[in-house]
């Protein structure tokens, strides 16, 4: 399923006409809490309600939802699942907040933290070599632990969908704090 989608240039000019949009950033609360367009409210992919949405006043106002991510990726999967929930007018903001920010859109920065990609690809990796140092030096049968995060790196790549990211972006160090 393709979704629709909105360059930042054009989201720019919405702005500036002072249109009052809804952004929806789906990315995790550090993330938002790190850098986000300036209009955007965050609603975390692994939260985010259709049916929400759906009665929002944007929504029931007949306006588009525009919901963005860091460079498109969750965008696109948040979009879809609006879409497939029969919310009309739903674009994904190409690029995402990284395009954004290079276009010149006004954007609220806040502490660094550590991107929700880069703690996958630590977890894996250090999964991957775990199970390699425990088959040798403790049992051959290690080895699946190995194969296992192998295999869902594989599903991840083949679905979009990435069940360690969902699990590592309900971590608390990965919440904002109240």
């Amino acid at each position: 399923m393709s979704t629709a989608t909105i360059s930042p240039l054009e989201l720019a000019a919405l702005c500036k006409n002072g249109e009052a949009l809804e952004l929806l950033d789906v990315r995790t609360p550090a993330e938002f809490g790190e850098v986000h367009v300036n209009v955007a409210r965050n609603v975390p992919l692994d939260r985010l309600d259709p049916s929400a949405v759906k009665n929002s006043a944007a929504v029931t106002a007949g306006k588009p939802v525009y919901v963005i991510c860091k460079s498109g990726g969750r965008g696109r999967q948040a979009a879809e699942k609006l879409a497939a929930a029969g919310i009309a007018n739903v674009f994904n903001v190409e690029g995402g907040t990284s395009a954004c920010e290079a276009a010149g859109l006004p954007v609220v920065r806040g502490k660094k933290v550590m991107s929700l990609e880069r703690q996958v690809r630590i977890a894996a990796g250090s999964l991957v070599l775990a199970g390699v140092i425990l088959s040798y030096f403790v049992h051959p049968y290690f080895i699946g632990l190995s194969a296992f995060v192998g295999a869902g790196l594989v599903f991840a790549g083949v679905t979009d969908t990435c069940g360690m990211g969902m699990m590592l972006a309900r971590m608390p160090w990965n919440q904002c704090k109240a």
